[in-house]
């Protein structure tokens, strides 16, 4: 019995991960007039963390690689975690020291910032979970060029949120200099961030 239930998990897990790869296109994605940008400009913005305000201002003279997402997401979360986990362990200290992944969640009502902490911790130590309120993340997704779509009815508490899976790439000096896509190398992330350092 546990084996056939085990089979029915797997094939579930993987016509939901096939439906991800040929048919969801988070780019498509909107919500409250969040639309993809052609020519997102980046631009400062001010969250809320653990360690209390967190700017972008304050990480002038470091790579910052910044993530939108929330803590519940089943799949592509974990995939562009890992992935910046991974070429953050394949620096060396006097690089890693330079590099600041912050990870933005776009869904405030279940993400706190001890949550946060805990989940972005699990990847990397140097990763940092920030949130606001809803118009604020809206306002930066939207200078980015991120999406994201909250699939949820009133009082509902286990819901999705269909977001864009891009990584984006801001300079020392504060400016958005690459779009990264989903499904990148770990190679290919590595040589735009190393000529940065």
């Amino acid at each position: 019995m546990q084996r056939l239930l085990l089979i029915i998990m797997i094939l579930l897990l993987s016509s939901g991960l096939a439906w991800l790869l040929l048919v969801w296109h988070p780019e498509d994605s909107k919500n409250a007039g969040i639309e993809l940008n052609d020519a997102p400009k980046g631009g400062d913005f001010s969250f809320e963390s653990y360690r209390g305000a967190v700017n972008l201002k304050d990480f002038r003279g470091k790579v910052v690689l910044l993530y939108f997402g929330y803590t519940w997401c089943p799949d592509i979360c974990p995939t562009n975690l890992v992935l910046i986990s991974t070429i953050l362990d394949e620096m060396s200290e006097t690089e890693r020291a330079k590099v600041q992944p912050i990870f933005i969640s776009v869904d405030p009502a279940r993400d706190n910032v001890q949550r946060l902490k805990e989940y972005v911790e699990y990847f990397h130590p140097k990763l940092l979970g920030v949130t606001g309120s809803e118009p604020v993340i809206a306002d930066v997704a939207k200078r980015y060029g991120a999406a994201y779509q909250v699939h949820a009815e009133d009082g509902q508490a286990n819901y999705v949120v269909d977001h864009s899976a891009d990584t984006y790439l801001i300079g020392t000096d504060g400016e958005l200099i690459a779009i990264i896509p989903h499904g990148a190398t770990t190679e290919e992330l590595l040589a735009l961030v190393h000529p940065l350092l």
